[in-house]
């Protein structure tokens, strides 16, 4: 008897999640992707010849269902494993034991929820019996398996990826949950729970059990599921990857000039409670990235953005950072003065640091004006266009160039003032930009 196998417990005492879960293949309700007719993973579980896997996805999209129903299916010795009750006593123990049926010729399918949860250490315990294979491994995790879980697991492991359910595929589950809470309910309040639900089937079914212990007249109360509902809890996790998702869809949006897509990603993380000082942290870094001389008033909208959000508060300030993303958004853009960084500083690190020449070095003592401190030097403000001949530059990189501005915005008047100033001071003219390269290995 696998421990899935619980003693009879009162049907009405257990969540309505619970009782739904599905016990055939056949009624697992989306994940066509990887279960449909002819998929590998469906292919795997009805022929019973598992590998190790990790299936990864949201919470409430079917990972543990997808393991009992491996539980149900296969002829092997199925031990589930809690990353959050166990430890390497537990672990050991288990070991031992998958070890002893193999031998005896058994198989054991080891079930290990939240995985990510197992630290480096207890993750290599696991690892010598998944290679001898005294263990199949089946994982999972809602965070990104290339982070938490050890690369030699996973190059042991398939991981598969589950999405969110669609709001048909949760109405589907809701619909067929009503007989088990005794109601009927219309249509269109379906699929308001599974709107609010977001692809959480737990959750859905959560918020409908709440509204049925309140429904009376055989009918699911419309009301009841509106005071049920209240504010939605979104899908975030501001330390792990959904954090970084939304503020990467932010930021490519606002560099892609799509107003009405960065205020959505802005609204997704306003609503999931975001720090509003790290969303103008990183709006002024796109305002410095790149928008940069293209429109030199974005940082300082972004500045007063941040100014603003610190003297208001939530939620008057959040109006500030909707005016700055649509700001930045339209704004011309360019990337070339952060270019022109990333150049100069690679050019350091690549060569051995260059002295200072002696025309720009300050000369305050007799002696070092004898050493030649200074001479050479031209003070630009004594000369009637303040544009001096003098190389600036050390004498093995003259010419060098770092900063190619492009013709849009400001920085296209930028553009002729440069070429005007590098023409007079005596070096070779080069022309601005018309689209820099997008510099892929940025973030955001």
């Amino acid at each position: 008897m696998s421990l899935f196998d619980a003693a009879p417990v009162d049907e009405q005492g257990r969540p309505l999640a619970e009782r739904m879960r599905p016990e055939r293949l056949e009624d697992f309700v989306g994940q066509e992707h990887i279960l449909g007719p002819g998929k590998p993973l469906r292919a795997q579980i009805e022929s019973d010849r598992l590998t190790s896997i990790i299936l990864w996805g949201p919470p409430g999209v079917g990972k543990t269902t997808l393991a009992k129903l491996v539980a149900h299916h296969t002829k092997a010795q199925f031990i589930p494993f809690s990353a959050v009750l166990s430890g390497m006593k537990e672990i050991k123990a288990v070991m031992a034991d998958a070890e002893r049926n193999r031998r005896l010729g058994y198989r054991t399918v080891l079930f290990i929820d939240e995985i990510h949860r197992f630290n480096k250490a207890q993750q290599d315990a696991f690892l010598p019996y998944v290679e001898r294979g005294d263990v199949i491994l089946i994982g999972a995790t809602t965070e990104n398996p290339s982070f938490e879980v050890i690369s030699a697991l996973l190059s042991r492991s398939k991981v598969y990826a589950l999405r969110p359910l669609t709001v048909e595929e949760t109405v589907t589950l809701l619909g067929r949950a009503l007989p088990r809470v005794g109601l009927t309910a219309a249509g269109d309040l379906l699929e308001q729970i599974a709107i609010y639900a977001g692809g959480d089937a737990r959750a859905a079914y959560n918020l409908l059990e709440i509204a049925a212990a309140v429904s009376t007249g055989g009918v699911l109360d419309r009301q009841a599921v509106e005071d049920a509902m209240q504010r939605r809890t979104l899908l975030y996790d501001k330390g792990g990857e959904e954090h970084y998702n939304l503020i990467s869809a932010l930021h490519k949006s606002v560099r892609s000039s799509d107003p009405d897509a960065a205020l959505y990603w802005l609204a997704r993380m306003l609503e999931a409670g975001e720090d509003r000082m790290y969303l103008v942290r990183r709006l002024v870094r796109m305002a410095i990235e790149d928008i940069g001389l293209a429109d030199p008033r974005a940082v300082e909208q972004a500045i007063a953005c941040m100014q603003t959000v610190h003297f208001l508060g939530v939620p008057e300030g959040d109006q500030a950072l909707a005016q700055v993303a649509i700001y930045l958004a339209v704004a011309p853009k360019s990337d070339a003065a952060y270019q022109a960084l990333n150049n100069a500083r690679t050019l350091v690190q690549e060569r051995p640091p260059e002295p200072v020449p002696l025309q720009l070095r300050n000369a305050p003592t007799r002696a070092m004006k004898e050493w030649g401190y200074g001479q050479g030097y031209e003070h630009a403000h004594r000369l009637a266009d303040a544009i001096t001949q003098m190389e600036c530059f050390p004498e093995a990189l003259a010419g060098t160039r770092f900063y190619e501005p492009t013709r849009r915005g400001t920085e296209a008047r930028i553009a002729e003032r440069l070429a005007e100033i590098r023409r007079r001071r005596g070096g070779a003219e080069s022309g601005p930009r018309e689209t820099p390269e997008d510099d892929q290995s940025r973030s955001g």
